[in-house]
């Protein structure tokens, strides 16, 4: 069963509630809301990198390996970059979108076709990633599409994908536990 992306609780939910936030940040801004979404992505990593280091430390005080630290260093790194060009990022905005909803969608409709040798799995559960990857083919296909409006179709897409992130992340949780049970009554 693959459940890449699905194994921590968390991981799942922190995708869903990030497509979420952006999302709606571009349907509702009616200010540039692609350099809004690199500022808000930019925050996120350096953020997270800031998190990251500090936990990074204390594993190293355990003897462990420090990749944490470098893996935040290079967070930060990027979430200041991020927030110093942000013009730049915001033109190539549309295809990165459209690229990791193509890839998310179809990771999505991957793990459900997985989930079906475990668990019932209905066709309704497909709907929504099949959009996001028609949403995705859409924009890396037509980036230009009507000047400013295309934030608003990103954005848009993003609310479907953390939506069906959400879902998806549910459905994963229950089956992932299901199928431990199941390990465990079986030893």
């Amino acid at each position: 069963m693959i459940t890449f992306g699905y194994k921590n609780k968390y991981s799942g939910l922190i995708r869903a509630l990030l497509a979420l936030v952006i999302g709606i940040v571009m349907v509702v801004s009616r200010t540039n809301a692609l350099e809004l979404a690199v500022r808000i992505i930019a925050a996120f990593l350096v953020a997270t990198g800031v998190v990251t280091f500090f936990v990074g430390r204390k594993a190293k005080q355990e003897g462990e390996t420090n990749l944490l630290s470098v893996n935040a260093i290079v967070d930060v790194l990027l979430g200041v970059l991020l927030l110093i060009f942000p013009g730049f990022v915001a033109n190539i905005m549309i295809y990165l979108i459209g690229f990791a909803l193509l890839a998310f969608g179809l990771f999505q409709i991957v793990a459900l076709i997985s989930t079906i040798r475990v668990a019932q799995v209905s066709l309704w559960a497909f709907v929504l990633p099949v959009l996001v990857v028609a949403a995705g083919g859409f924009l890396v296909a037509r980036p230009s599409f009507v000047g400013e409006t295309i934030g608003i179709v990103a954005g848009a897409a993003l609310i479907v994908y953390g939506v069906s992130e959400l879902l998806s992340s549910w459905k994963m949780r229950k089956v992932i536990d299901e199928y431990d049970s199941n390990q465990v009554d079986e030893q």
